[in-house]
């Protein structure tokens, strides 16, 4: 098993600096400090974004070859240092360790399409004689980068999540700004060093944990050319509000639903919605949230949730054997808690689970929930599933679409009819048939819509963001 430094530098301007040790960071699990880290004070953070800017012009200037030669040493090194990733990963973050590699060999999958797409930042000749006065004349544009971008990520995949913001930042050449989630920082401290053994100009990157309050200097500088955030609804919403005249990108939150329709394989099913509802405890934007499962076979396929949601196991996410690990703090915890036994008191059936010791939380099944209770209408982000049954489809897609939210959902069915109309009328960024909406692979264009957010991740769609269309046009006679 990997260990842990007792403490970590921040990276400013490409360089490891130890200004301080005042961020600390704890074991999710055993709710004892695992590690320190330095905190970026303004002032340091001011020095970032100067850097930032000032590695604009070189950064724009490298070959698209040099900076794909950085994105492959990243996944060398990655490969190189995947245990470490992973238990890092599973210490701050209390991912049981199945996930941590998991996450860890998504993090590779990111890099390695990242430098793919280096070299294939194309532009396009246009015609552009579409009348007699513009007879002789020839256009044609190419994409560059936007500038100086700052990012912010969130806890609950902080590798990943990270990776997809400065991959992709690499692939065009835009120098970057970085604040991780302050409850965990590691991951990306790690990727900051992997970054500092390249030729990258300097100040092509920081990595800098920060105070919440941080996250204003990351968003309101006007030498700062693109935000791009992922995180709580409310948070994002606020900061697109500060960010001026740049553009933002938000990948938020959700209360993703999955229809089981009846002529799904149910056993299939079972184990995909067992996974999307409670992998990582349930903290991930798409996990599983509602389950509306049609009327013929909803006795049986609850029946066959409940018994298996029993038989997870929890615990230590050192464990291989753990599938339930600790939410991220108690405060979550017994946020999620109180939804539940509101949902209870007000006429909901517990099917098994609810019981919380900490940030431990068993995982939960509820059904005949009020709609209007938080555990329906809000994102649980924890373990937390509710069922309900339906008898017309198109009525199961309009309980799909009653939400605030709208960033995926799953459809278990073999009807290509339905499939093609749930693509039609379902208000949301993807749909995803015979599967959880929690699937997700790093080059398809995923974001949200509605409170969910703005804009869309993916490699190459992150890369068109980072980037603006200069146009040339030449007047030939």
């Amino acid at each position: 098993m990997a260990t842990l430094k007792d403490v970590y530098p921040l990276y400013l301007n490409n360089e490891a600096a130890q200004p301080n040790t005042d961020l600390e960071v704890t074991d999710k699990f055993t709710n004892e400090v695992a590690f320190r880290t330095a905190l970026a004070t303004p002032d340091v953070i001011d020095a970032a974004i100067a850097g930032a800017v000032e590695a604009a012009e070189p950064m724009a200037r490298m070959a698209s070859y040099e900076r794909q030669a950085v994105l492959d040493h990243c996944v060398s090194r990655f490969r190189e240092r995947f245990d470490e990733l992973a238990y890092a990963l599973c210490v701050e973050a209390g991912k049981p360790i199945k996930d941590s590699e998991g996450e860890v060999t998504r993090l590779i999958d990111t890099f390695r399409i990242a430098a793919e797409e280096s070299v294939r930042n194309y532009g396009e000749v246009q015609p552009l004689d579409i009348s007699e006065r513009a007879k002789g004349y020839q256009g044609m544009w190419k994409r560059v980068p936007i500038g100086p971008c700052s990012f912010i990520s969130p806890f609950n995949f902080p590798l990943n999540l990270a990776a997809h913001k400065i991959a992709p930042a690499i692939a065009v050449g835009c120098p970057f700004v970085m604040k991780p989630a302050s409850k965990t920082p590691l991951g990306a401290i790690i990727m900051g060093e992997v970054l500092a053994e390249t030729n990258l100009p300097k100040g092509a990157f920081s990595i800098l944990p920060a105070s919440r309050d941080g996250a204003d200097l990351f968003t309101e500088d006007e030498r700062l050319k693109l935000l791009s955030f992922t995180g709580s609804p409310g948070v994002g919403w606020a900061l697109k509000a500060k960010a001026g005249k740049k553009p933002v990108i938000l990948e938020l939150g959700g209360n993703a639903a999955c229809i089981i329709d009846h002529d799904a394989d149910l056993d299939d099913a079972l184990e995909r919605v067992i996974f999307g509802a409670f992998y990582q405890s349930g903290q991930s934007c798409i996990g599983v949230q509602r389950i509306i499962i049609h009327e013929s076979v909803y006795d049986r396929f609850r029946d066959m949730l409940v018994a298996k949601t029993k038989s997870l196991v929890a615990g230590d996410p050192k464990d291989p054997d753990t599938f339930i690990g600790p939410m991220i703090s108690e405060g979550e915890a017994s946020r999620l808690d109180g939804w539940i036994q509101d949902a209870v008191s007000g006429g909901a059936t517990l099917l098994c689970g609810g019981k919380r010791e900490g940030n431990m939380l068993e995982a939960t099944l509820l059904e005949n929930v009020d709609e209007n209770a938080d555990a329906v209408r809000e994102e649980a982000f924890g373990p937390l599933a509710i069922l309900s049954r339906f008898s017309d489809f198109g009525a199961a897609l309009k309980e799909v679409n009653d939400s605030k939210f709208g960033l995926q959902a799953g459809i278990f069915t073999r009807d290509l009819f339905k499939t093609l109309d749930a693509w039609d009328e379902l208000d949301v960024g993807g749909i995803v048939i015979n599967d959880v909406p929690s699937y997700r692979v790093d080059n398809m264009p995923y974001g949200g819509v509605k409170d969910s957010g703005l804009g869309r991740e993916g490699i190459r769609f992150a890369m068109e963001d980072m980037t603006e269309i200069r146009n040339l046009v030449i007047r030939r006679t």
